[in-house]
């Protein structure tokens, strides 16, 4: 791990994919299907992959049940539930850039 939190953190939600996985999954308990709709134009292997990497980093937990066909869960945990200030800074500062013109800005 690097020693500084900046990097740490991108290291943890560096993908586009994570970081709407968080935003979708910090509205509750999402099914796999119920994300790759949500999340837009994502293969199954690649979302699988992140959810994966996210479960690892503990920032999801996936919940299996026994069922014919099988019915998987994913939900943030408490450090996945903390980067929501993060997620919510990342909107306001997106809905300012889109309303901004940048010709101004320079």
């Amino acid at each position: 791990m690097t020693p500084c939190p900046v990097e740490t953190t991108l290291q943890l939600i560096s993908s586009r994919w994570k970081v709407l996985i968080i935003r979708d999954l910090l509205e509750g308990t999402k099914r796999f299907g119920e994300l790759r709709k949500s999340i837009g134009p994502v293969t199954q292997k690649v979302l699988t992959a992140n959810l994966r990497a996210m479960e690892e980093d503990g920032l999801l937990t996936r919940k299996v049940y026994a069922e014919v066909p099988p019915r998987v869960e994913y939900t943030l945990t408490e450090l996945g539930y903390s980067l929501h200030p993060i997620l919510a800074s990342m909107s306001r500062w997106g809905k300012a850039y889109q309303q901004m013109d940048i010709h101004q800005a320079r």
